[in-house]
């Protein structure tokens, strides 16, 4: 077996970030940016475990055991999540398939460590807003100040759109077209991109908002007092800051937890109550599996009562009679 030389793991490494991740697949930074902090956390930890230097290991180092003991190393002493370790082996594997491509012969040492599976994680149950409560919100900033202009213009779009934090910060003035189609052109991860159509009420305050601030069209749209683009950081506290004045006036806003993914849920949960189809909210959230949104039809606390006042009333009393099987298919049932 033609086994790699001592050197060969960091021009492996180079040539997936660069030639493979960048050029080829054109993974966004936030990728490449995620992937880079595991094996900034996995060499060192394969050195430590090994008793080697970093630029002494091998290929052979992933193996299965040890990319396991990483795994409970980034749980048991880290405190990582499980969604975090799953992230971390995502990036392994990732590696680990373009290695089985440059380098054949490492193939029976790497399907081992491949075969490591995701860890299953308990899902947690949605914190979703009803309408109201988003009311509430939207018509808690100030609007007789700037930055409270700002912020419920903000908070209006997400609520319009379900964008994620990423695609709000990120929208730029070339991204609206608020004079023909009413529509902004949102840039989620991955570089996947969609259009998503905007209300009225939206389009109207986001033309007022870019008149009078006179933007150009590679600006961004919300910004900070100092003209840069917002921050995830930024959002949240703006939304902190709304939540505080909303909850006076809607107190079962009160010990939540609200965050901007919290809107995100609220519209798609609203938008189901109104019988949109749940393909039209896949494409609206940019979900690339329906799967993921049918979580917001087990969410629906409202439509699960629905269905259940649809329900004919069972009569306790009204005695139905049963056939009842047969041996046969009894003694199929037992030979399974």
């Amino acid at each position: 077996m033609n086994l790699l030389a001592t050197d060969d793991l960091s021009c492996l490494l180079q040539s997936f970030f660069r030639s493979y991740l960048i050029n080829q697949r054109r993974v966004s930074q936030h990728t490449v940016l995620a992937y880079r902090d595991n094996f900034r956390v996995f060499l060192p930890f394969l050195a430590s475990r090994l008793k080697k230097s970093i630029s002494a290991l091998e290929l052979t180092d992933l193996s299965a055991k040890n990319v396991i003991a990483y795994l409970s190393y980034l749980e048991d002493e880290r405190g990582n999540s499980v969604s975090t370790r799953n992230a971390r082996l995502a990036a392994i594997r990732a590696f680990l398939n373009y290695a089985t491509v440059e380098v054949p012969d490492a193939l029976p040492d790497i399907k081992r460590a491949l075969a490591i599976p995701q860890k299953r994680k308990n899902r947690p149950v949605l914190e979703c807003l009803d309408k109201v409560e988003i009311d509430a919100l939207l018509a808690a900033p100030d609007q007789a100040s700037w930055s409270g202009q700002r912020d419920h213009i903000l908070l209006l779009t997400m609520y319009n759109t379900g964008a994620r934090v990423s695609e709000i910060i990120d929208i730029r003035r070339q991204d609206l077209d608020i004079k023909r189609q009413n529509s902004v052109h949102l840039h989620g991860k991955g570089r996947k991109e969609r259009i998503v159509p905007l209300w009225k009420e939206t389009s109207l305050a986001l033309r007022k908002w870019i008149d009078k601030n006179d933007q150009t069209t590679t600006g961004h749209v919300f910004t900070n007092r100092y003209g840069e683009h917002l921050t995830r950081s930024g959002v949240r506290q703006r939304l902190q800051c709304a939540t505080r004045v909303a909850v006076q006036v809607c107190p079962s806003l009160r010990g939540r937890s609200i965050s901007p993914h919290s809107i995100r849920h609220a519209t798609a949960l609203h938008l189901l109550q109104s019988g949109v189809d749940l393909s039209v909210i896949a494409l609206w959230l940019g979900h690339e599996q329906i799967e993921t949104t049918h979580q917001y039809m087990e969410a629906n606390l409202a439509m699960k009562k629905a269905a259940l006042d649809s329900l004919p009333v069972i009569d306790p009393y009204l005695t139905k009679s049963y056939r009842k099987p047969s041996e046969k298919i009894l003694a199929f049932l037992e030979s399974l």
